[in-house]
């Protein structure tokens, strides 16, 4: 393989020869599967970077990417920012009163504390993490509120949530977690990096970018970007430590301009050996306690996402949707799939009118050769559904999904 150039003017076909687990989609850093918050919801902080660039060594995008491919951080504690921002419209409060509804789910049976519910919060505005980690088997991350602190913490075969507002507590291990398939939501700029790594492949341009200080920390800037033309996504950068290799800053700006969707950084960083203590719970006096065989029992528990062997874009379709496929290749990947043959209530008469009325308002109607439908948008995802019950959606611009809907007639 070619090495990445000295000035970093990487081609697209130095990054072809990757290994395959990089170059899958970080198109899909909001995928699918998160089109029902994205739509309810996804600003981003000032930059955390420190005034100052360092003088660092010059290294090349290709011994960038290896360099935090092999990092082997163990132990870390410190504070993260993080804040995401899709530009939606104002509902009036709305998105965020269907946010914490789903957080405070234990009404009908679930619990507040269950992570798969409280850490979807993260996918609207601005929050403050404590994070901390002494190897593979003890890890807790805070989420800072007003007033009231949510913790979800791994130590060893045991997973605990507390959420301090309900004084409710979420209890499971980690082979429940793997069993039933629940994965939580990127919280930390390693965990957006490693799925912004996976875009390198021939669509991508990676540089590096001057340097900087985050957190008190020396780091190199990486830029990851679309070659094609249609993508929503401007650009990402990822503020690598210089010496560990560990993601520290993470942002991911639209191709609108304009603040940053998705921004999460370290404000304070420590690699010394968290306390012990730090991974202790016990369950305070008076707390609600539920267990996560529980939940899988009342129906609450997230069913696996099925697999499918050789589609790298493959994920789950809710119930009453069928037939996902893909369209197009790179960053300007279309997912598409039927609503049964059911589309937006339409703007008539009684109930579905009704809704049909409001759905109208939030998107743009379009036409062309497959017909007529509506366009949702956002900063960064984008869905047409088609009056006929197709869906179309991806990190695209509207125009880009017409065009595949026309396409695909």
């Amino acid at each position: 393989m070619a090495p990445y150039a000295s000035d970093d003017n990487t081609t697209a076909g130095e990054t072809d020869d990757l290994p395959a687990g990089r170059r899958k989609a970080a198109r899909y850093v909001v995928p699918v599967a998160v089109m029902g918050v994205a739509a309810a919801t996804i600003g981003l902080v000032p930059a955390l970077a420190d005034s100052g660039d360092p003088d660092l060594p010059k290294i090349t995008a290709e011994q960038l990417i290896d360099k935090i491919a092999k990092s082997d951080v163990q132990q870390l504690s410190g504070t993260v920012k993080i804040t995401t921002d899709l530009g939606l419209p104002d509902l009036g409060g709305l998105e965020s009163g269907l946010m914490s509804g789903a957080a405070r789910h234990g009404a009908d049976g679930g619990s507040s504390a269950d992570p798969s519910a409280k850490l979807t919060e993260l996918a609207s505005g601005t929050h403050t993490l404590r994070v901390a980690a002494d190897g593979p088997d003890r890890q807790k991350l805070s989420l800072l509120e007003n007033a009231a602190e949510y913790s979800l913490i791994h130590n060893g075969k045991d997973v605990w949530g507390y959420d301090s507002a309900s004084n409710e507590v979420y209890h499971g291990t980690a082979a429940d977690h793997g069993a039933h398939g629940r994965q939580q939501p990127p919280a930390t700029p390693k965990d957006f990096a490693e799925e912004a790594l996976k875009a390198v492949d021939p669509t991508t341009s990676v540089t590096v970018d001057g340097t900087a200080q985050v957190a008190g920390r020396d780091a190199y800037n990486l830029v990851v970007k679309p070659r094609q033309s249609g993508s929503t996504v401007g650009a990402i950068s990822v503020a690598v430590d210089a010496k560990t290799g560990l993601p520290l800053k993470f942002t991911l700006t639209p191709a609108s301009g304009g603040a940053a969707v998705v921004d999460a950084g370290f404000t304070q960083v420590s690699f010394a050996k968290p306390a012990a203590s730090t991974f202790d719970f016990t369950p305070p006096k008076g707390a609600k306690v539920t267990e996560d065989r529980e939940l899988e029992h009342a129906g609450k528990a997230p069913e696996r996402a099925p697999e499918h062997e050789g589609d790298r874009h493959a994920g789950g379709v809710p119930e009453g949707f069928s037939g996902l496929n893909t369209i197009g290749e790179g960053w300007t990947t279309i997912a598409t799939f039927d609503t049964d043959g059911e589309g937006l209530p339409t703007a008539g008469g009684g109930a579905g009118g009704d809704l049909g009325g409001f759905l109208d308002s939030l998107g743009d109607k379009v036409s062309g050769k497959f017909g007529s439908g509506t366009v949702f948008s956002t900063r960064l995802v984008n869905a047409l559904i088609t009056e006929d019950g197709k869906v179309y959606v991806g990190a695209v611009t509207k125009d880009a999904l017409v065009k595949a809907a026309d396409a695909a007639k």
